[in-house]
């Protein structure tokens, strides 16, 4: 489905990734883990469009998507739930929610994904008029994740799900992660700092360094690999 060969991609005279290559396959989750600095979040910003590509190539099926406007790259199919959250705290959670599916028309479908989420999230339903900036990190993050949903994409793009996230509630979101994936058959790639909880979701991973992948593999083989153990997992 998403085929990166040979990105680069600069900050002023700063190499941010160093040609890297990587592919995720349709209907799997892919997770890239690193730590900070490493180029993840940069790697699924390049993907969405909002960094120039310096060199090498994006493509989304067949179609090739290196530097393309961002909202054409939602149109065809990616959505992001972006590092941070960043949802609209002044508006609603339902208008936070519609705000994802800004590009779409049908209305039905529209209803049809909203009560999906809520079937996944209850806890949104119960908040549906709630200003997005008074719900707890837990909930902006559910929130996150769905109003990425509603762009209805074929690829999620899922940038540290875990950041700021009570213990509580991450494993909640982990487990709601694999459920979309097998429920309705979203292709995702995964960026996490947490590797304990990526490496269990994903089928395979990539270990990015200081924007250059260093390892790959399936991920069940890497969670067993020493030199990622002693880096990552904290053995």
């Amino acid at each position: 489905m998403l085929t990166v060969k040979n990105l680069k991609v600069n900050y002023g005279a700063i190499a941010a990734l160093k040609g890297i290559s990587f592919h995720v396959p349709k209907g799997s989750i892919v997770t890239l883990i690193g730590a900070n600095g490493a180029g993840k979040t940069t790697t699924l910003q390049t993907i969405s469009g909002l960094n120039k590509v310096v060199e090498g190539n994006i493509h989304f099926g067949e179609k090739d998507i290196s530097n393309m406007s961002p909202h054409k790259i939602v149109a065809l199919g990616i959505s992001q739930s972006p590092e941070g959250r960043l949802i609209f705290p002044g508006l609603s959670v339902r208008e936070n929610l519609m705000m994802g599916a800004y590009l779409r028309r049908e209305k039905k479908e529209i209803l049809e994904d909203l009560d999906y989420c809520f079937s996944i999230f209850p806890r949104l339903k119960e908040r549906l008029k709630q200003a997005g900036g008074t719900l707890s990190g837990g909930e902006q993050q559910m929130l996150a994740i769905s109003r990425a949903l509603m762009a209805r994409p074929h690829l999620l793009l899922l940038d540290e799900p875990s950041l700021g996230i009570a213990p509580l509630l991450l494993q909640l979101i982990f487990e709601k992660i694999t459920e979309i994936n097998r429920d309705i058959g979203v292709t995702m790639l995964l960026v996490e700092q947490n590797a304990h909880m990526a490496l269990k979701v994903a089928s395979y991973c990539y270990v990015l360094e200081t924007g250059a992948i260093t390892l790959e593999g399936p991920a069940s083989e890497l969670a067993s690999n020493e030199d990622v153990q002693k880096a990552y997992l904290g053995m």
